[in-house]
């Protein structure tokens, strides 16, 4: 029995609508659907599955005209300190929460992260064997392991220089790092209230001397610390946001210290030659200061020879750690006469 006129006209109706739901999303559709996602986290980080990146990622590049950068992650791995892994993702979500800020309505940069242990299959599609690990993918890259890797260097100074890598890649402007203040509002209003309290009892203690700036111990352990602040390149250090130590490329569980080369100064080297400064300096303070009222010649004589053979090996190992990172070398000068 054939269906009756009416069901003709309504499958007919119905027809491009069926179509309609079953055509791939257009690069508008796929736009709308990342910004619905960035929406619904806190700093803008989408994060992917291996679903979601066939979708998103994988998509043709005709459908695809925004960019993605992608943090690779490992749960698994946060516990290992020389990969920096959750201060990386901190750092990173700072990086979406500033881009975000300065460009609510922007869909033409994204934020996502990728977790190893529910999505090997897409670090095996990026060809990623080591963390950390970044990959810029732009409309341009057809397939997802040409993608735009980032360099170690970019992380030296976390959210700054990934963002300068951001610009200097896609053209986009990320806009200055937006950090969140260092105390609460409630914090402040409690350190208010506690000081307000503290003062009759500041002022009690200041008029009988007992604070601890009457401490001559405690101006002695300041100075010792600006001086070693000093010498140990630690202002240089804050300002440059430069690592304590970094990763060595060819072996990802080996950590290196000392960065041959005057371009770049890690604070452990740092560190390492202001001790050396430091130890000499107290070295000669405690001779000039103390072992002159040692009563026992014999004494004096001892602690001088090790203080000389402390201070020569010191000097030493300062010089041959500038020689051996800048080809600098000192030079040893004579007397004419002595020739």
């Amino acid at each position: 029995m054939a269906p009756p006129p009416h069901r003709h006209l309504l499958l007919l109706l119905l027809l491009p609508l069926v179509l309609l739901g079953g055509a791939p999303a257009g690069a508008d559709d796929l736009v709308s659907e990342l910004q619905s996602l960035r929406a619904r986290s806190p700093s803008g980080v989408i994060h992917l599955t291996d679903t979601s990146v066939t979708r998103f990622l994988s998509a043709p590049s005709a459908r695809r005209s925004y960019s993605v950068l992608v943090f690779f992650d490992a749960a698994s791995l946060h516990s290992k300190p020389d990969l920096h892994l959750p201060q990386l993702r901190t750092e990173f979500a700072l990086l979406s929460a500033s881009f975000l800020a300065h460009n609510p309505d922007s869909g033409d940069l994204f934020f996502a992260d990728i977790e190893f242990a529910e999505s090997q299959h897409s670090f095996h599609q990026f060809g990623v064997n080591s963390l950390p690990h970044v990959r810029l993918i732009r409309p341009e890259h057809a397939i997802l392991s040409g993608s735009e890797q980032m360099d170690q260097s970019h992380f030296a100074r976390l959210a700054d220089s990934m963002a300068e890598f951001i610009e200097s890649r896609t053209g986009l402007e990320v806009g200055p790092i937006v950090r969140p203040p260092f105390l609460s509002r409630n914090q402040i209003i409690l350190l208010g209230i506690l000081f307000l309290i503290s003062i009759p009892f500041m002022i009690k203690r200041i008029i009988d001397g007992e604070t601890l700036l009457h401490d001559r111990r405690v101006w002695m352990a300041g100075a010792l610390f600006v001086y070693f602040f000093s010498v140990s390149g630690g202002m240089y250090g804050i300002i440059r946001h430069t690592p304590m130590f970094l990763t060595d490329r060819a072996d990802p569980n080996k950590l290196v210290f000392f960065y041959q080369g005057s371009g770049m100064q890690l604070g452990a080297e740092g560190f390492a030659v202001g001790f050396l400064y430091t130890l000499v300096g107290l070295m000669i303070a405690g001779v000039t200061h103390l072992l002159v009222k040692v009563e026992s010649l014999q004494t004096q004589r001892f602690a001088l020879l090790a203080v000389m053979a402390i201070g020569w090996w010191a000097v030493r190992k300062v010089i041959y750690l500038d020689n051996w990172k800048t080809g600098y070398s000192i030079h040893t000068f004579f007397p004419s006469s002595w020739r």
